[in-house]
């Protein structure tokens, strides 16, 4: 699912706000020990980022799939768009390459069932029990509902961060749909995701 870039108030009802994270974009389908990474493109990028991979097959369960962003996170937590290219230039690990985290921001299929069709806050609440345990490396992306304009104002204004992704709390998965109920609110003067 993309969003699109607009104006949205803060603390609007009915919706939640996430920090964008600058990364690639990459669905994770895990369970029984195995994990693959896709892009948004549909490649499979698994050993592009293997320990993202190991730690998502240390999940229990499965099959799950998930949504989120492969990033290089700085000392400060911020993720590194530039760093990441130079990581991921190669199509794999190799001596010397950044750590990458995966900042997961949705669930899509929980054990086998496909939970697409549910709103979105039900998804963060399976993702967050199925991810009581965050393995290293991965990053359980949090969201408010309200104090967004804090947020926006202290962390993407104050640290530099890309910007915030508003969310319709209701809204379900749409795979590949460019959706009104997903919005970015750009920091000004943030390269935009498409580069």
């Amino acid at each position: 699912m993309l969003f699109i870039e607009g104006p949205l108030g803060f603390d609007v009802p009915g919706w939640i706000y996430e920090i964008k994270h600058d990364g690639y974009r990459v669905t994770a389908m895990f369970g029984d020990g195995k994990c693959r990474l896709r892009t948004r493109a549909g490649a499979d990028c698994t050993v592009w980022f293997p320990e993202v991979a190991r730690s998502l097959a240390t999940i229990k369960g499965g099959p799950h799939i998930t949504d989120g962003e492969v990033c290089v996170f700085d000392e400060q937590g911020r993720s590194s768009f530039d760093r990441l290219q130079t990581r991921a230039r190669r199509r794999r690990w190799f001596e010397g390459a950044e750590p990458v985290g995966y900042a997961v921001f949705d669930l899509l299929v929980d054990n086998g069932v496909d939970i697409t069709r549910q709103p979105l806050g039900a998804r963060k609440v399976l993702l967050a029990d199925l991810f009581r345990v965050v393995p290293e490396g991965i990053v359980l992306v949090g969201h408010l509902v309200t104090g967004a304009s804090r947020l926006y104002s202290e962390a993407v204004l104050g640290l530099g961060l890309e910007g915030l992704v508003a969310k319709g709390i209701d809204s379900i998965y749409r795979p590949g749909v460019r959706s009104r109920e997903w919005v970015k609110i750009k920091r000004p003067g943030a390269v935009t995701g498409e580069r």
